[in-house]
C-alpha cells in the first residue's frame, strides 16, 4: 500500500515538472516569436553575421599571419639533422678513408644556421609592407561593415514606410467601409441611385487590392530585410511598428565641403585607398632593394660515429672508441659568410621596378578618383536632403488641401450634391496623396541618415 502511495506521488510530481517544463517552453517560443526588432538589432546582427564580413575578417587574419612571417625572415634560421646507416660489404672506412670490406654502422649528426646580414632592406620593407597590409585590410573590412549599415538601414526604412502604407489602405478601407454601409441605407430607402452604391463598392474593392498588395510589399521588404540579415525564418521576422517622425538634425547647418573634408578623415575607404597608396610605394622599395647586394652568414656544427672507426691510443695500439667518445673526438665547427651580388638577370629587377613605379602611379590616382567620388556622393546626398525635404513639405500641403476637399466632398455627398463618382474621385485624391507623404517622409529620413552618415554621425532613428 504504501508502495502504491509514493509511485503515485512520484507520477504526480513527474506530471507537474512537465508541465512546467512544457509551460516554460510555451513562454519562450511565444517570447521568441514575439520578438520585435529594432533598427540598431538589425544593425548589428547583420555586421556580425554577414558572410562577406566573416570572408573578409579571414583576410584580415591572413595579413596577421603575413606580418608573422615577414618578421621570421630577419631572424636566424636553425635546423638539425641526423643520420644512422648500416653498409656490407664494400664501402670507405671513414677513418683512414680506405676501402673496405665488412659491415659498419654509422651515425652523424650536424645542426646549421644562417642569417640574413643584408638583402637591399627587402625584409624590412617586407615588414613595413605586412604592418600596412593588415592595416588596410582593417579598412577594408570596415568600409565594407558602413555598406552593410546604410543597406540594413534602407530596408528597414523600406519596411516602416510599406507597412504605415498597409495602415493608411486599412483605415481608408474601414472609412470606406461606413459610407457603403450608409450609401446601402439610402438607396434602399430611395434617397440615392443604385449607381451610386455599385460606385463606392468599385472603391471598397479597389482598396481591397491595395491592402492585399500592400500586405505583399510588406512581405517582400521583410523577406529583403532578413536576407541581409542571413534570417531564413522569414514567416516569424519582423521589426518594431513604433511610429517614426523626422528626426530632428542640425546637419544642413554645415556646407558639403565641411562635411566632406571632416569625411576624408574618418571614411574606411579614403583610408583603405590610402593605405594602398603606401602597399604600392613599399613594393617599389622592395623591387628597388634586388639591385643590391646580398650578404649572409652561416655556422654550422657536426659529428659521427662508426663502429669501424679505429684510433690509436697512448700506446700506439688502434682500438675503437665507443659512441660518446667518438662523437667528442670527431666533431667540429664550420662558419662563414656568402656574398652574392646582381649582375645581370635578364632585366627582370629592372621591369619589376617599373611596375612598381606604374602600381604608384596607379594607386594615387584611384585614390584621387575615390576622394572626388566621396565629394560627389556627399554633394548628391546634400542635394537629395534639400530636395526630399521640400518634397516632403509639400506633399503634407497637398495632403492638407486634398482631405479638406475631401471632406467638402463628403458633406455634399451626404446631402446628395454629388454623385458617387465625382466623390471616389475626392477619395482616390486623398489616397495618393497620403501614400506620397508617406514615401517622401522615408525617402528624407533615408537621405538625411545618409549625409548624417558621411558626417560621422552613427546610423540611428532617434
Amino acid at each position: 500500500m504504501l508502495t502504491i502511495i509514493l509511485t503515485t506521488k512520484i507520477k504526480k510530481r513527474m506530471k507537474n515538472s512537465i508541465t512546467i517544463l512544457l509551460l516554460l517552453f510555451a513562454v519562450t517560443f511565444s517570447s521568441a516569436q514575439a520578438r520585435k526588432w529594432t533598427l540598431q538589432e538589425c544593425v548589428e546582427y547583420a555586421v556580425e553575421n554577414n558572410l562577406t564580413v566573416e570572408q573578409y575578417e579571414l583576410d584580415l587574419e591572413n595579413a596577421k599571419i603575413d606580418k608573422s612571417d615577414a618578421i621570421g625572415n630577419l631572424l636566424p634560421s636553425l635546423n638539425g639533422s641526423g643520420s644512422a646507416s648500416s653498409n656490407t660489404g664494400f664501402s670507405i672506412n671513414p677513418t683512414n678513408n680506405l676501402p673496405t670490406n665488412s659491415t659498419a654502422n654509422n651515425i652523424s649528426i650536424s645542426a646549421t644556421s644562417s642569417i640574413t646580414l643584408f638583402d637591399g632592406l627587402q625584409n624590412i620593407n617586407q615588414l613595413n609592407r605586412a604592418k600596412l597590409n593588415a592595416i588596410a585590410s582593417q579598412y577594408r573590412l570596415d568600409d565594407l561593415k558602413d555598406d552593410i549599415r546604410l543597406n540594413v538601414a534602407n530596408a528597414y526604412l523600406q519596411v516602416l514606410s510599406n507597412k504605415e502604407q498597409l495602415k493608411t489602405f486599412r483605415a481608408q478601407y474601414a472609412v470606406t467601409e461606413q459610407d457603403l454601409k450608409r450609401t446601402k441605407e439610402l438607396v434602399e430607402s430611395g434617397v440615392l441611385p443604385r449607381g451610386d452604391l455599385l460606385e463606392i463598392e468599385a472603391t471598397a474593392a479597389t482598396q481591397e487590392q491595395q491592402i492585399i498588395n500592400g500586405e505583399s510589399q510588406v512581405l517582400l521588404a521583410r523577406v529583403n530585410l532578413a536576407q541581409l540579415l542571413q534570417i531564413t525564418d522569414y514567416e516569424n521576422f519582423d521589426i518594431a511598428e513604433d511610429d517614426f517622425d523626422i528626426p530632428p538634425s542640425d546637419i544642413l547647418k554645415n556646407s558639403p565641403k565641411v562635411i566632406f573634408d571632416k569625411a576624408l578623415g574618418f571614411r574606411n575607404d579614403i583610408k583603405y585607398s590610402e593605405s594602398n597608396v603606401e602597399l604600392a610605394e613599399q613594393d617599389l622599395k622592395i623591387a628597388k632593394g634586388a639591385y643590391l647586394p646580398t650578404l649572409s652568414a652561416f655556422f654550422q656544427y657536426g659529428t659521427r660515429y662508426s663502429d669501424v672507426t679505429q684510433i690509436p691510443d697512448e700506446n700506439g695500439v688502434a682500438y675503437t672508441p665507443n659512441l660518446t667518445d667518438q662523437l667528442w673526438i670527431f666533431d667540429g665547427i664550420s662558419y662563414g659568410a656568402q656574398l652574392s651580388v646582381p649582375i645581370f638577370n635578364g632585366w627582370s629587377t629592372r621591369n619589376n621596378v617599373m611596375r612598381s613605379k606604374i602600381n604608384v602611379e596607379k594607386a594615387r590616382l584611384q585614390l584621387e578618383q575615390d576622394k572626388l567620388d566621396l565629394e560627389n556622393a556627399i554633394q548628391q546626398a546634400y542635394v537629395d536632403v534639400r530636395t526630399f525635404e521640400k518634397a516632403y513639405i509639400a506633399a503634407e500641403k497637398t495632403l492638407e488641401a486634398r482631405t479638406l476637399a475631401y471632406e467638402y466632398a463628403k458633406e455634399r455627398y451626404d446631402v446628395g450634391l454629388m454623385n458617387a463618382f465625382d466623390f471616389s474621385q475626392a477619395q482616390a485624391r486623398v489616397e495618393n496623396a497620403q501614400a506620397d507623404v508617406i514615401r517622401a517622409k522615408y525617402d528624407y529620413i533615408f537621405r538625411l541618415k545618409i549625409l548624417e552618415f558621411y558626417f560621422g554621425i552613427p546610423i540611428s532613428l532617434n
